[in-house]
């Protein structure tokens, strides 16, 4: 879309029709003119040639001096500092809840004396009377019921810490939903729907905004410290891209285009993921396969910039204490066996049936919660899960601490100096063994005992995961599915570890598991089931392979994480092809046109352009012969989005395209700013003015406004194509032609109708609300 500007022999044919002087006011670009209003899409082809002239101007003048080869320097490298302030704003963000959590989650059990900022682990480090073997145990660190009636066992001691648990779980998450209702309505749910919208085109505003940014953050760390099922990994995605907003807004290249503020956040997202994990190119690599729509290469290299800084951020303050980016880190010192491939492969079976079960029932869960009275009352939907959740969750020891810590023991392999009850096995007591290197064994009662314990988790885990994401407070997926494959995992592991102790001869483990050799390692098992369920809920394929290996450090253990997700993407797509984040999109009537989705329909562009048979004709603007009080009626009787500009209304050449928003802002400004324009002034898109009487007051030029480029197909042009059309270009609107005549519009609302209508839905469910 190139605007003209005018000549001056213009003004002069306006002098003679006796119009006065002519200033075509638009040539000084107005306030607003280029932006959108809320809840509509961008137009990506514009905001793109909007940014090339903006280039193209920088450039010429650079050459004119130094300070303006300065600036177009400073504009060049804009990027590149947005992407440095994201990076470390989210790195710190993240490391500061990752601490809080640390604190707060303790907080329910006891406090520390010596520093009640101190987490339990914490306390511990600091105190010299603490012992290798009671390492958890320390005089500085007191629960509550020693703190309150000096009991640390019985049944009172045991009453009196689990109605305290109970109590501060309430409060966080009432103070959690408080904050989200009365200050930023945003801040709830996983905010990876809503970003990938946002990301292909759509506007909502204050999603992104400084109030939901602070909300978020806080009410991450209740949340996730109130002990229900879910997990910070979304919603960090959420605040690195109100971050990216935020930096975006203080840079006009940014701010004032819409389809470049949309790279940086594309980039925003996998410095959230980055830091979420501690996993840089596993972000890059979900910002590009599951949240971006549109990713220039030279936006895969800011994300990996800016993935850079905030993991290296997150590792200067170094939230877990061990130096690592993650809580996860594990090093296994056995290799895995070709027989082994085929419980990996089951358990990926698992992932996915998981998965498919897990999207079903929460979808209708939350199609349920929006269609009836249940979801007038947030607040009471939250305190209720919450106390559902810490009741059951405190008498198991495996649900009753924070998922994170749950998953790095369910990762862990079994030492000699672990303590955990997942590692009580009978010693040989003759064994003369390096420490790292201990031979398969049989199971100890610890061991069965945290096997049902593990089987009630699982059960209780996957129940309740599905009635809390979704509600009103921040909620992500990614370490409740974790958790759930990784409980899976376990069990299966160790299954397969007596199986292959106690029956050592059978012709699977004959080849590589001889008595006394350490062959099965039932942590690897727990790391291939979490991947396979947060396959199946997600459907990522290659960046949760990249994540997963980054997260534990297990580099050699590439392949069974592959066969395990894509076994679980192959299982859960056969029930259905959307992702949990595509259901949400759809469930809350999202303009979103998915690019993995194919149509396959032999229908034509007329059949699905307006007006239909019936309808009233096309609401067009001739190009030099409606008034001001036309233009202005014709807007206030309909409420599209712009109009298309013919040469009159009998002939029905097209001529361009003008937006409504910029019409109504075009002419509020001509009545201020220039003189003579009145109700009845002509309203002209034509390069030179029309003939008119002598006395008729100033006609008023639009060209500027005017795109004289608009995207038209023929009314023969198959669907299949029209649609591709609108995927990869991120059209707005496209007008359908015969023979240059105009015959009527496709809009973006009205392929989505199409293709809800062609899979049998009912087409008015997908429209936002």
């Amino acid at each position: 879309m190139y605007f003209q500007r005018d000549s001056p022999n213009m003004v002069n044919a306006g002098d003679m029709n006796g119009s006065g002087n002519l200033m075509d006011f638009l040539d000084e670009p107005f306030p607003d003119v280029g932006t959108y209003e809320d809840f509509h899409t961008i137009d990506w082809l514009r905001e793109k040639s909007r940014d090339t002239d903006r280039h193209r101007k920088i450039t010429n003048k650079s050459k004119e001096s130094i300070w303006e080869f300065i600036k177009s320097l400073l504009d060049a490298w804009s990027g590149w500092v947005v992407m440095l302030l994201i990076g470390l704003l989210a790195g710190t963000l993240a490391g500061v809840i990752d601490l809080a959590v640390d604190w707060m989650t303790d907080l329910k059990e006891g406090v520390c004396l010596s520093a009640f900022w101190y987490s339990h682990e914490q306390c511990c480090w600091t105190s010299n009377e603490t012992t290798f073997d009671d390492r958890d145990k320390c005089p500085q660190w007191q629960k509550w019921s020693e703190l309150l009636v000096h009991q640390s066992e019985g049944a009172s001691a045991y009453i009196l810490n689990y109605f305290l648990y109970i109590l501060w779980a309430l409060l966080f998450a009432f103070l959690a939903v408080s904050l989200v209702r009365v200050f930023a309505p945003y801040a709830c749910g996983s905010g990876i729907p809503e970003i990938k919208t946002i990301l292909s085109g759509f506007i909502i505003r204050g999603y992104l905004g400084k109030w939901t940014l602070l909300i978020k953050t806080v009410t991450l760390v209740l949340v996730v410290s109130s002990g229900l099922s879910l997990g910070k990994e979304g919603p960090l995605v959420h605040v690195a891209c109100c971050c990216g907003n935020f930096f975006s807004s203080l840079f006009s290249k940014y701010s004032k285009n819409e389809g470049k503020r949309r790279e940086v956040l594309s980039a925003a997202a996998a410095a959230g993921v980055s830091v979420a994990f501690g996993a840089p190119i596993g972000g890059v690599l979900f910002s590009l396969e599951e949240v971006s729509y549109y990713f220039p290469l030279k936006t895969l290299w800011r994300s990996f910039f800016a993935a850079l800084v905030a993991a290296f951020t997150l590792r200067s303050i170094n939230p877990f204490g061990n130096s690592r980016l993650v809580l996860f880190y594990v090093e296994y010192h056995t290799p895995w066996y070709m027989a082994e491939l085929f419980p990996f492969i089951l358990l990926g079976v698992f992932g996915g049936l998981w998965g498919t079960l897990f999207i079903r029932c929460n979808i209708a869960w939350c199609r349920r919660r929006k269609t009836t009275r249940l979801g007038k009352y947030p607040v009471l939907e939250v305190i209720a899960v919450t106390a559902i959740t810490a009741i059951i969750a405190y008498p198991n020891p495996y649900t009753r601490r924070s998922t994170s810590e749950l998953i790095s023991e369910l990762f862990n392999d079994c030492g000699a100096l672990e303590s955990s009850q997942l590692c009580d096995y009978i010693n040989d007591p003759n064994m003369t063994r390096p420490v790292d290197d201990i031979p398969d064994r049989p199971a100890g009662f610890g061991v069965y005992t945290a096997m049902w314990q593990l089987a009630l988790a699982l059960i209780f885990k996957i129940i309740i995961t599905i009635f809390t994401f979704g509600m009103k407070i921040p909620s992500g997926l990614f370490i409740p599915s974790m958790a759930v494959g990784a409980i899976a995992g376990r069990i299966v592991g160790i299954g397969v570890e007596q199986l292959a102790y106690h029956h050592h001869d059978w012709i699977i483990f004959r080849n590589w598991c001889r008595p006394g050799a350490d062959c099965v390692t039932p942590g690897l098992y727990a790391m291939v089931g979490a991947a396979a369920c947060l396959g199946g809920v997600t459907r990522m394929t290659v960046s949760l392979v990249v994540i997963m290996f980054e997260l534990t450090g297990g580099l050699e253990y590439i392949v069974p994480l592959m066969a395990a997700a894509v076994t679980s993407k192959w299982v859960a797509d056969a029930f259905g092809k959307e992702g949990i984040y595509e259901a949400h999109i759809h469930l809350n009537g999202y303009p979103f046109l998915d690019v993995k989705e194919e149509f396959t329909h032999r229908t034509l562009a007329t059949d699905v352009m307006r007006p239909r048979r019936g309808e009233p004709p096309l609401s067009v603007l001739s190009q030099d012969s409606m008034t001001v009080e036309d233009v202005e009626t014709l807007i206030k009787e309909t409420d599209y989005n712009g109009f298309p500009v013919v040469v009159s209304k009998d002939s029905e050449r097209l001529i361009g395209f003008a937006q409504r928003r910029e019409l109504i802002l075009a002419i509020k400004n001509a009545r201020q700013r220039q003189d003579g324009v009145v109700s009845n002034s002509i309203v002209y898109f034509t390069e030179d003015p029309p003939e008119l009487p002598a006395n008729s007051p100033h006609p008023l030029k639009l060209r500027r406004i005017l795109n004289l480029s608009p995207f038209t197909v023929t009314d023969h042009t198959p669907m299949e194509t029209v649609v591709d059309i609108f995927r990869k270009l991120g059209l707005r609107q496209c007008l359908v032609t015969r023979s240059g005549r105009l015959l009527g519009i496709i809009t973006k609302k009205d392929v989505l109708r199409h293709m809800a209508q062609m899979a049998n839905q009912d087409p008015e469910s997908i429209m936002f609300n």
